[in-house]
């Protein structure tokens, strides 16, 4: 099912033009059931029935695995069915059928401002590595991009000048401005940093590891729980926890909701608004604990 699920993925980024986050969470997800299904005899996807399918399901589910990420497996499952179906490989979609379980919608995970500072000021020193930590995460607050879109960031993306980055996400790009303490230590880490990477070789990647490679997100993920742990945070700390603060912290400024979802690349505004009705409930918190009145 390989080929088949290589073939699918290019599929679906040009045709389709998804976004290369989604089409990686394909690929894995799909690589996943595919390796089930191998481990019971069954390479082919003609072979595969509809039973099948959600016994595989019900391994998940007692792997422990979220329902979030349970539902998102179905989702990449009834994709992968459906465009063999298209192209005449089986007769019908086997996955058309599949029930997603009903996942409860946490609050995201974020960092109050003083939390963030804290974490920011971790990071000290003018070694190359403490100059490239600095910028990533300074950028990475300042804009709220993902993480695979800050890693997949070119040279070429990034206006100092004008302070802003051009983010691209599949076929589409958008504008997403950086301030002051981002700017300062990019313009650092492209001065004295990144050549120390680099040795002299030309790469269009603007962010490296030590050996001059593109970084990786296991890499970035591993420097923030690092800052993290000596800066004394004990909540949820990953990469999208700084997204979350990011958004966070601008409606809590008054930011505009639409002005939000654009800079973070939301197709749904719902998915913006979380940030707008976790920031009522505290202000209402704050209101009922200190008013007179307000119990």
């Amino acid at each position: 099912m390989t080929k088949e699920i290589q073939e699918f993925v290019r599929y679906m980024k040009e045709v389709k033009k998804t976004s290369e986050n989604t089409a990686v969470s394909y690929e894995r997800d799909l690589k996943k059931m595919n390796q089930f299904f191998m481990e019971q005899g069954i390479g082919e996807a003609s072979l595969i029935t509809a039973t099948g399918l959600n016994s595989y399901i019900l391994f998940q589910e007692k792997q422990g695995r979220k329902p979030s990420t349970i539902s998102r497996s179905i989702a990449s499952m009834k994709a992968f069915f459906e465009y063999l179906q298209i192209e005449g490989e089986i007769g019908a979609n086997i996955a058309e059928g599949l029930k997603a379980p009903r996942v409860e919608k946490k609050p995201p995970s974020v960092l109050s401002e003083e939390e963030m500072g804290r974490f920011l000021g971790q990071i000290g020193g003018g070694s190359p590595k403490e100059l490239r930590d600095k910028a990533m995460l300074e950028l990475l607050y300042a804009t709220g991009i993902r993480v695979s879109e800050l890693i997949s960031l070119e040279v070429s993306d990034v206006n100092l000048f004008m302070e802003y980055i051009t983010c691209k996400d599949g076929s589409k790009e958008r504008i997403i401005p950086f301030g002051t303490e981002a700017k300062r230590a990019l313009k650092q880490y492209l001065e004295e940093g990144r050549p120390a990477f680099l040795k002299g070789k030309e790469a269009p990647c603007l962010f490296t590891n030590c050996s001059g490679q593109p970084m990786s997100r296991q890499g970035f993920w591993k420097l923030v729980k690092a800052y993290g742990k000596k800066a004394g945070i004990t909540g949820e700390l990953t990469p999208h926890t700084l997204r979350h603060s990011f958004a966070m912290h601008l409606v809590e400024h008054g930011a505009d909701v639409r002005a939000v979802q654009e800079m973070m690349g939301h197709s749904d505004l719902a998915a913006t608004q979380t940030y707008a009705e976790m920031n009522h409930k505290r202000i209402r918190e704050v209101y009922r604990r200190a008013h007179p009145r307000g119990q």
